[in-house]
């Protein structure tokens, strides 16, 4: 077999495999993201609502199970100005039913803030010293990537377009993540429309590696090992994979959410705003279809979230998937169910079986 994948930004974060998984919040656990790294890939934890101090346990316990690199994620999106409770009645009555049905009291007006404190995430991220910080939905200071990046932090940003990439660029990034209109979960988008910014994942990589000098990560509907060789063979330094390994059994995913990724068809993701205020990719379902007429109320981003969070904790507990934000790529039904790292070892030997098959296909056609 061919020598093993390696990378200049693989190689700079000691990976054996470019393989990032994808920092999704309430769906990584320790487990999973120790596992990633353990298995020579980069684990990670999504931080977008998470308090201080469960970031300061989460890390301590991946690094009682390793000490190898992983990253941490933040939502980068200005927060709005509070809503007043007044403001708030017609989002609260469209959900109200809802409610009612899993046996909650009507929901209450969200308080802000709406979500932690970025600068104090940022902050705590600095203390806990992380191989690699992402941003999601925004940029951040020039003077706060200088300070990550004097820390001895990798910092990387997503980007759903050229000027995106181009302005991370100029910030002095240390790699950009290409987010393809596949993606599952929210949009990274910050310049424009996100349901403007859906340029599939092989064009856009092919488009940000061509527009900028910094690496280029590639994310949305790689799910096996021959995505990766596709978006290595275009110029990305590595592919960050989600909803592959939601499945695992050291993912957060209830038994519920696992069981519609494993039973999904190529048709059943779609893009909705109605959890969190934000486009997000996810499976279609009840509440997805019934909220999508145009003059559904909801709050802003990420005021919604917190508006519908009892909401879905209750229906996942009860093993409904009717009310839960199943975040998935589209190509979800590749989905299989196996450990992190025998994920990460078949991920590695279908890349490597691509590029071999690959160039026996290019010496028969000389």
């Amino acid at each position: 077999m061919a020598t093993r994948l390696k990378t200049p930004l693989s190689q700079r974060l000691r990976l054996d495999i470019p393989v990032f998984q994808a920092p999704m919040a309430s769906v990584t656990t320790p487990a999973l993201a120790a596992a990633v790294s353990k298995a020579g890939g980069l684990g990670g934890f999504g931080c977008a609502y998470t308090p201080l101090d469960a970031m300061r346990r989460d890390v301590a316990a991946l690094r009682v199970m390793t000490d190898r690199p992983f990253q941490l994620n933040f939502f980068a999106s200005p927060q709005p100005a509070p809503v007043s409770p007044e403001a708030q009645t017609d989002a609260i009555e469209a959900v109200t039913g809802y409610y009612r049905e899993l046996g909650l009291p009507q929901p209450a007006p969200v308080v802000a803030p709406y979500a932690p404190d970025l600068n104090a995430q940022l902050d705590t991220a600095l203390e806990l010293r992380p191989a690699v910080v992402t941003i999601h939905l925004n940029d951040l200071p020039q003077e706060r990537i200088r300070h990550l990046q004097a820390a001895g932090i990798l910092v990387g940003g997503s980007a759903t377009c050229v000027a995106e990439a181009k302005r991370l660029e100029s910030l002095g990034v240390d790699f950009v993540v290409a987010q393809g209109g596949e993606a599952g979960g929210h949009r990274g988008t910050w310049t424009r429309d996100p349901l403007s910014a859906l340029t599939g994942t092989l064009a856009l990589v092919r488009m940000l590696v061509c527009a900028v000098r910094v690496p280029v990560v590639a994310a949305g509907g790689i799910m096996d090992g021959a995505g990766i060789a596709a978006v290595l063979s275009l110029g990305a330094q590595a592919a960050q994979i989600g909803t592959a390994f939601i499945p695992c059994p050291e993912s957060g995913a209830t038994e519920t959410y696992r069981a519609a990724l494993l039973s999904a068809t190529e048709d059943d993701t779609t893009i909705t705003d109605r959890f969190s205020g934000k486009p997000a990719r996810g499976l279609r379902n009840r509440f997805i279809r019934e909220s999508a007429r145009a003059d559904f109320p909801k709050l802003p981003f990420p005021a919604q979230s917190q508006l519908t969070s009892k909401l879905r904790s209750a229906a996942a507990q009860a093993g409904s998937s009717d009310f839960m934000s199943l975040w998935a790529g589209q190509a979800v039904s590749l989905s299989r169910r196996m450990p992190a790292a025998e994920l990460l070892r078949t991920l590695e030997r279908e890349a490597l079986e691509t590029i071999e098959r690959v160039g026996s296909l290019r010496q028969a056609g000389a």
